[in-house]
């Protein structure tokens, strides 16, 4: 997706051939971002699922398209319909897929913080919550062999039946500014959210109730802010924006090591992607500066074994599939082809 402000603004959803990058086809839509602060576009990834495309753009408009031509199936308009509350970055938690559901994140009034689509219709299913829009996409987890959502929107940290919107527990976590955006996760029985202002905390979820114990609570030395953690063998590591990586014990919150901002920038928004390479330690990232870099995780430390730049300064989720890395920025979209393996 991206934004187009000449001949008229419009965002749009752009379908590349991946092997040339020739454009296939392409959808846009004419869009009003006044109010909405680093208005340079979108900023969910869309969701492809059986052949079906599902898009959020930054102002409200959610549509479903077909995968192969474009073609629009049906579309909501947010905030005009449905009375979404755009925060101040933007709309950018991407459409979730639950069985026949697409489920949003837009802050709409009333009780819409979730709103439940079915996505083949796009008629509303049910609808629940008060709080506004954070920017986090909500995960899906099983837990005792049953689904649950969990969602961190900037006043708390809930989980949900899935199929309803029923709440199945909550537990209070106001963040300043809604700064509610890393994406969280789910590991060893523990929900782990990190925020920018206030932390991370730990919460482990427990069978019938409705308010789960918060494990632990660190305000010092994991300070994440866009960037998803990463979990492996019992240790996570998620980029604090004073000390960068930073490796931490997941069931105790205890600091391991800091990279001392190698791996990406030091400023005030450290931002890079991260994505495990395989079942091993090796991770690969791409940092704000468009540097593409292979990296090995573990509570030894920080280990860097190769890095080139492949694009300008971004803050976008590269996408990985087979030998091929598509990166894009604000002004260009990019793949890469990584060296074989002997």
């Amino acid at each position: 997706m991206d934004r187009q402000k000449e001949p008229m603004d419009v965002e749009r959803i752009l379908c590349f051939d991946a092997t040339t990058g020739d454009v296939l086809w392409s959808h846009s839509w004419p869009v009003d971002y006044s109010g909405v602060a680093y208005d340079n576009g979108p900023r969910a990834t869309p969701t492809i699922y059986q052949g079906r495309v599902y898009t959020l753009g930054a102002v409200g408009h959610l549509l479903c398209l077909d995968g192969a031509s474009g073609e629009v199936i049906w579309s909501k308009d947010l905030v005009k319909d449905f009375g979404a509350r755009v925060p101040l970055w933007g709309l950018s938690a991407s459409p979730v897929i639950f069985d026949s559901l697409v489920i949003v994140h837009p802050g709409a009034e009333p009780e819409g913080c979730f709103i439940a689509f079915d996505r083949m219709t796009g008629d509303e299913v049910w609808r629940n919550f008060s709080d506004g829009a954070g920017y986090a996409t909500p995960m899906m987890i099983e837990y005792e062999n049953k689904p649950q959502m969990v969602a961190w929107t900037p006043t708390n940290i809930r989980g949900l039946e899935p199929t309803t919107g029923q709440l199945l527990w909550s537990v209070p976590f106001e963040v300043n500014y809604g700064t509610s955006i890393a994406d969280p996760i789910y590991h060893e029985g523990l929900v782990l959210v990190s925020s920018y202002y206030e932390g991370s905390q730990a919460i482990r979820i427990s069978n019938g109730t409705t308010e789960p114990d918060v494990v632990w609570h660190d305000e010092r030395n994991l300070r994440g802010l866009m960037s998803q953690p990463l979990y492996r063998d019992g240790y996570a590591y998620l980029i604090d924006k004073r000390s960068g990586l930073t490796c931490f014990e997941l069931a105790t919150g205890t600091k391991i090591w800091d990279d001392d901002n190698r791996m990406t920038p030091k400023g005030r928004n450290p931002q890079a992607t991260m994505v495990w390479l395989s079942d091993e330690d090796r991770a690969v990232v791409l940092n704000s500066d468009g540097d593409l870099i292979l990296i090995r995780l573990n509570p030894m430390g920080y280990n860097e074994d190769s890095r080139t730049k492949i694009i300008e300064t971004t803050w976008a989720h590269p996408a990985y599939s087979g030998n091929c890395v598509y990166a894009r920025s604000d002004n260009e979209i990019v793949c890469v082809v990584l060296p074989g393996r002997e």
